[in-house]
C-alpha cells in the first residue's frame, strides 16, 4: 500500500471526535494527514466541541480539546494532496464563507480525488457547488442544503455511510467505522490480517 497525503480541513468548534478519531486512525494506518485551518499556521491550535445525542430536539454541545495543527493552510500544495477529509461541527458553517476554502474543495472534485465529509461537512460541499447529481449523507439538519445544492440526500442510519464515486459521506461521528472503511476502499488502502 502506498501511503496517501490526506488534507484535513478543520476550524474552531469543529466536532472533536470527527477531527481526532480520523486524524489518528489515518495516521496509524501509515497515511500522512495534514490538518489545516485558514488563518492559522502549523503549531497553532483550534478549539473543538463535543456534540452528543441526549434525547433533545438537536445535539448538545460541550467543550472539546485543543487540537494542534500540523500544517499551514497557506503552504498547502494541492497538487501533492491525494485526498480531502472534512469533519463536521460548527466549523464548516463559517469555513464555507472563505473563497479559498471553496476553491480547495472544488480542486479535489475537479481532479477526481477522494473526499470524505462527515456531518455538517456537507455545508462546505454544498457551498462549493460540487453536489449536483451526487448522493450525500449529512447530519439531518443539513438535508435542505444538500437538496438546494441539487444533491440527493442519503437518509441513512446515524452509524451508516454512503459512497458515490470518489465521495464518502456520513451523518455523524457514530459512523466512523462505516465511513472510514469506505474511505479506505476509495483510497485504495488494503488491510490484511
Amino acid at each position: 500500500m502506498a501511503a496517501k497525503n490526506i488534507l484535513m480541513l478543520v476550524g474552531d468548534f469543529g466536532e472533536d471526535y470527527e477531527i481526532m478519531v480520523p486524524f489518528q486512525a489515518l495516521l496509524a494506518l501509515g497515511h500522512k494527514v495534514q490538518a489545516v485551518c485558514p488563518g492559522k499556521v502549523a503549531g497553532d491550535w483550534i478549539a473543538t466541541a463535543i456534540h452528543d445525542f441526549e434525547g433533545h430536539q438537536t445535539y448538545s454541545e460541550k467543550p472539546g480539546h485543543r487540537f494542534t495543527l500540523n500544517a499551514t493552510f497557506d503552504d498547502i500544495d494541492l497538487g501533492q494532496c491525494d485526498a480531502l477529509v472534512i469533519p463536521g461541527g460548527r466549523a464548516p458553517e463559517y469555513l464555507r464563507l472563505n473563497l479559498e476554502v471553496l476553491e480547495l474543495v472544488r480542486h479535489f472534485f475537479n481532479a477526481g480525488k477522494p473526499v470524505a465529509a462527515i456531518c455538517h461537512g456537507a455545508q462546505l460541499l454544498a457551498a462549493a457547488g460540487v453536489l449536483e447529481g451526487r448522493t450525500c449523507s449529512a447530519y439531518p439538519a443539513c438535508r435542505a442544503e444538500v437538496e438546494i445544492a441539487r444533491g440527493k440526500y442519503a437518509e441513512i442510519a446515524i452509524d451508516g455511510a454512503v459512497t458515490d464515486g470518489n465521495l464518502v459521506t456520513a451523518p455523524a461521528w457514530p459512523a466512523h467505522p462505516a465511513w472510514l472503511a469506505q474511505f479506505l476502499q476509495v483510497l485504495g488502502t488494503r488491510i490484511t490480517l
